[in-house]
């Protein structure tokens, strides 16, 4: 694919007509003023080393070179954004546990920090394999499908955090089933599930999804993160430590058992992660036995800077310009290349005007286009180096030089996505947008703004954005994959909204039928004591109406604890973590 990257240079183009007609009006002036003179056959007579096409071809050289040049200003750009190559290796979806209970620091620096830096070790040890990436806690959700490309997984593990599920718990085996579904249809080809978890299963059900996933050719490898003596759970910001129900200091502790039952079940093995690397190593070797296969990867690829062949184009003619005169060499009269013809010193003066002055412009707009190009890629390798705060500045040094260079704006935000600063990445995808024209692109920056409203539960702009994206790439399965689930989350969103709002109604309903009861026993007492009068002994009639109200208040009060325990109950305020 051929593009410009500054194709409003290409205006300049218009020069070129505009100096064709200057040089015919000359042309014209000139010859009209040599009748004056006399005969033009006589002339050509008395001018016998004038040559009458040389200027034309010195002139039209001149010409070609400096359109030449602006096209160099408007950098000529060729390649592919899209291309696919063929590599050899395994495919790997990763389910981690992003539960509270992944909090825990018996492991440094935590259980979830200690998780990422593995899965971003064996990221980097990848070359031909493919990679997806599963988050669970009491739910699911794929947070990466299954790619090649190694930027994306980290980048969108950087963002991962308990508070991305809003049902806490740890179901593995809603994990695993999401798993088994998230691999290509490609056969022959080693497929592996590394699950990476404390092992507190609060659902059940993780044995049989291991060994549904064996039957289907996938093994199931377990890594258990913590300490079998357990350890406090820190609530984030506070200095405190998660409870319980009875207010007692919950304990995680790894369940070594059932992480090794669930590994003996999928066909793969139990790891223990410690503070070293032996995990590390212990899963690549295992990883290493999966059989391999040749696989087709879509590839991103950036553009390359095609100017340097219109560069030589241009040199090259005006090298000929300058070898060829304006009269015919007397070394050479016997040769003829050229008629016979009249000098033109006035087109050619205005031609080497307009050629001086895109000389001494082309340098220093060359060097401002190239200062932007030149922050652009020492971003780059800052961001794929996981530099992120220094890859920033380098984007921002290149917006600086060049406000309306969309892939500057749109690896800013990028770089800004991945040290978490959500809201001013938005704003620079959504600048992105505005200023790219290329559909492609255009699309990533629409698809980046969903996901991190997605991350944030702002299921409603994803959902816009990923619409937005789907416009211009319809063809794009992760999008619309991730469509879909924002739909489905903001369904039980609104249904969650719904329901608490149903719930604070029956409440207040509830509190105002107590507080009826409450001012009727009240005004009953009221008038029990208005009636009363002193007798020395209490009338028969007068007790069994006190133990009806009593037995009547006594059954009120049971209905109210079976109405009580017949509401369901949330996972996540009995165990939540």
């Amino acid at each position: 694919m051929f593009r410009f990257e500054d194709p409003i240079y290409l205006w300049l183009l218009a020069l070129i007509p505009l100096l064709a007609l200057v040089r015919f009006v000359t042309y014209r002036n000139q010859k009209k003023r040599l009748r004056k003179f006399g005969d033009l056959k006589l002339l050509k007579a008395l001018m016998p080393d004038v040559s009458h096409f040389r200027p034309r071809v010195k002139f039209w050289l001149l010409l070609a070179a400096l359109a030449l040049l602006i096209v160099m200003l408007a950098r000529p750009q060729m390649g592919t954004k899209i291309s696919q190559e063929k590599r050899t290796g395994i495919e790997t979806i990763i389910a981690l546990d992003i539960s509270n209970s992944m909090l825990a620091e018996d492991i440094v620096p935590s259980r979830l920090d200690r998780s990422k830096m593995m899965v971003e070790n064996l990221v980097d040890h990848f070359t031909n394999d493919k990679i997806g990436l599963i988050v669970f806690a009491g739910d699911a959700f794929v947070q990466l499908p299954i790619t090649s490309d190694y930027v994306s997984a980290k980048m969108f593990l950087s963002s991962i955090d308990p508070s991305m599920m809003a049902t806490q718990g740890t179901d593995i085996a809603t994990a695993i089933n999401m798993a088994v579904s998230s691999f290509t249809q490609e056969e022959g080809i080693g497929k592996a599930i590394i699950v990476i978890t404390d092992g507190e299963d609060h659902e059940g059900g993780a044995l049989e999804a291991a060994e549904e996933a064996k039957k289907k050719g996938m093994s199931v490898y377990v890594l258990g993160v913590g300490s079998t003596q357990g350890a406090p759970i820190p609530i984030p910001g506070t200095g405190d430590y998660m409870k319980d129900n009875t207010g007692n200091t919950v304990m995680s502790a790894l369940n070594e058992d059932m992480c090794r039952q669930v590994a003996q079940a999928g066909g793969g093995v139990y790891i223990h992660v410690e503070n070293n690397s032996a995990a590390q190593q212990q899963l690549d070797n295992e990883l290493d036995k999966l059989s391999k296969k040749e696989t087709s990867t879509t590839v991103y690829s950036d553009y390359d800077e095609q100017f340097q062949a219109f560069g030589i184009l241009a040199l090259l003619l005006l090298i000929l310009e300058i070898c060829i005169f304006d009269r015919r060499n007397p070394l050479l009269k016997n040769l003829s290349l050229f008629k016979r013809g009249e000098r033109i010193p006035h087109a050619r003066l205005i031609l080497f005007a307009v050629i001086s002055l895109t000389s001494y412009f082309s340098p220093l707009t060359s060097a401002y286009a190239q200062t932007d190009r030149q922050y652009i890629r020492q971003g780059n390798k800052q961001f794929n180096a996981g530099d992120y705060p220094n890859a920033e500045v380098s984007y921002r040094k290149a917006v600086e030089k060049n406000p309306k260079n969309p892939q500057a704006v749109y690896n800013l935000g990028n770089a800004l996505m991945a040290q978490k600063k959500d809201s001013a990445a938005i704003e620079q995808f959504q600048n992105a947008s505005k200023l790219e024209t290329n559909p492609l692109r255009k699309y990533q920056s629409f698809h980046n703004m969903g996901v991190i409203c997605q991350s944030h539960k702002m299921y409603g702009e994803a959902i816009e954005a990923y619409k937005n994206a789907l416009r211009l790439n319809p063809t794009d399965d992760e999008t619309r994959y991730n469509l879909i689930l924002c739909k489905h989350e903001k369904e039980k969103q609104d249904q969650n909204k719904q329901k608490q709002d149903q719930d604070k109604q029956d409440q207040k309903q509830d509190d105002k039928k107590d507080q009826q009861k409450q001012d009727q026993n009240k005004d009953k007492d009221k008038q029990d004591k208005k009636q009363e009068q002193p007798k020395p002994q209490m009338s028969k009639d007068n007790a069994e109406q006190l133990l009806n109200a009593a037995m009547q208040q006594e059954k009120q009060t049971q209905d109210r604890m079976k109405k009580a325990q017949q509401q369901p109950q949330r996972r996540n305020i009995l165990k939540n973590w």
